[in-house]
């Protein structure tokens, strides 16, 4: 049985990895693909919500459990992607592939969305930059902690990452629903 201490810094290594690179792809684009301006068009309107419903501002602390997930449903696996050459990219691999070609629903920029979605295909495609860097950053993540695992600069770094991702998206949150005032 392996070590409750591995497990522990297993789960916590892909939690945050996760959460940060979805915390920087999902700003990066929202600045750089303007997603205020294509959020407000009709079409995503329709199921999207608007950028500024306070939930959105949580979207970022809610990926702390799907990182849990994340972590939980690659764990038979883990040996795979950490200790084999060239496992964190069979890894991104992985997740491009679940995340972007064969979801179950149709969903934007997937396999199943351009043929079940009356979207644009121009709209598909814009989902593909933040797809990228999401994997491109976790996979990062990953990696660099993975090589320098043995420094404490690592593990502090992560936790200073995520308190300032909480504190951010707790204090946009009460600030959206008027509970503190700016």
């Amino acid at each position: 049985m392996e070590k409750k201490e591995n497990l522990v810094k297993y789960f916590w290594l892909i939690t945050y990895a996760h959460t940060i690179a979805y915390f920087i792809a999902g700003a990066t684009s929202m600045v750089f693909m303007n997603y205020e301006k294509i959020w407000a068009t009709e079409i995503i309107a329709s199921f999207y919500r608007s950028i500024d419903t306070p939930i959105i501002y949580l979207g970022t602390i809610l990926q702390i459990p799907r990182g849990i997930l994340i972590a939980l449903f690659i764990l038979p696996l883990r040996k795979a992607f950490f200790e084999d050459k060239y496992g964190l990219l069979k890894l991104g691999l992985i997740v491009f592939g679940f995340s972007a070609i064969s979801t179950i629903g149709a969903v934007w920029a997937s396999y199943e969305g351009y043929i079940y979605l009356k979207l644009p295909l121009e709209i598909h495609l814009m989902g593909y930059p933040e797809i990228l860097l999401y994997i491109s950053l976790f996979i990062g993540i990953l990696f660099v902690s993975q090589k320098f695992a043995h420094k404490k600069i690592i593990t502090i770094l992560s936790i200073i990452f995520m308190v300032i991702i909480c504190f951010s998206g707790i204090m946009s949150y009460m600030l959206a629903k008027g509970y503190i005032v700016a």
